[in-house]
């Protein structure tokens, strides 16, 4: 059975002092009628699995149970598998002693906030899916405090409108595998790389060009205009032969870009390749020819 002392324990949290006499008696016998309907549920799920100690308690089905809040499940030190989902829940405050807590189903809420996520280093699995999140920063605030989380689901919330809202998330959670039931691919680490992270992109790309540049930006410093380049006057036009060398390697690009590469496309000549009616009378003995056709 569980100790009652988790009841009260639950409303702590939460001060109704700022609202009249009347409401706040209204609500704060609302919340416990609700933590009396979690208490209930969570005693039914321990005499359905048989468990009599509270460090025997490994899993918890508490889905589809009408919740609108849930009492402090602190209690449960080994607790790795929660499942919480098709409920009414509006936040988080009840998984604050979990660290072993590996697995946590909380989608088809009304959960607006995550706040005390942070607290669980070991979740592995987070399903949020079909929810009322809508501050994506804080979201992800409290989703950084996970470093082994590895399967997430955020769709169907509000804060997936954002621009670029997959790309921003997989920025800021790195070890994340699998986003929005997909998984992360290379390019979009690639994407993701290229427009939050301006500087690793710059320093990447002027290595790529065996150059290390100064990747440094500073808003208040006067703009510097890069020279214009000139043609060297041995350069001859439209000459893919031409072995100048020069001093700067952005001038070979720049001559490079100048010149006109040759295209050449290769097909068949259908004209050569006999019908069927000629294959029977045996009129062309020729073999099929290939044509190329060279652009420049």
């Amino acid at each position: 059975m569980l100790d009652a002392a988790a009841f009260p324990a639950a409303l702590m949290a939460w001060d109704p002092n700022h609202l009249p006499g009347g409401a706040s008696r209204r609500l704060i016998r609302t919340r416990e009628a609700a933590l009396e309907v979690s208490r209930r549920a969570v005693e039914d799920q321990l005499k359905i699995c048989g468990r009599k100690r509270d460090a025997d308690v490994y899993e918890l089905f508490l889905s589809q149970k009408d919740l609108t809040e849930v009492i402090d499940l602190s209690r449960f030190k080994k607790l790795k598998y929660l499942w919480l989902q098709h409920n009414k829940l509006q936040g988080i405050t009840f998984l604050t002693r979990n660290s072993c807590l590996t697995e946590l189903y909380l989608n088809n809420n009304a959960i607006f906030e995550i706040k005390g996520l942070h607290s669980l280093p070991s979740l592995h699995i987070l399903l949020l899916h079909h929810n009322e999140l809508t501050n994506i920063d804080a979201t992800v605030k409290e989703l950084k405090g996970m470093p082994n989380l590895k399967i997430l689901s955020l769709y169907q919330n509000p804060l997936c409108q954002y621009n670029l809202y997959r790309l921003y998330i997989i920025n800021h959670l790195p070890g994340i595998e699998f986003l929005d039931q997909n998984q992360v691919t290379e390019k979009e680490r690639r994407s993701m790389i290229t427009i939050f992270n301006h500087r690793r992109t710059h320093i990447v790309q002027s290595i790529a060009f065996q150059r290390r540049v100064d990747a440094s930006w500073n808003p208040r410093a006067p703009f510097k205009q890069k020279p214009s380049q000139r043609v060297p006057p041995d350069f001859a036009f439209a000459n893919n032969v031409d072995k100048t060398v020069f001093d700067d390697p952005e001038d070979a690009v720049f001559i490079r870009s100048m010149k006109r590469s040759a295209m050449a496309t290769t097909s068949l000549n259908w004209d050569t390749v006999p019908t069927q009616e000629e294959k029977y009378l045996d009129e062309k003995g020729t073999e099929p020819q290939m044509l190329t056709v060279t652009l420049r």
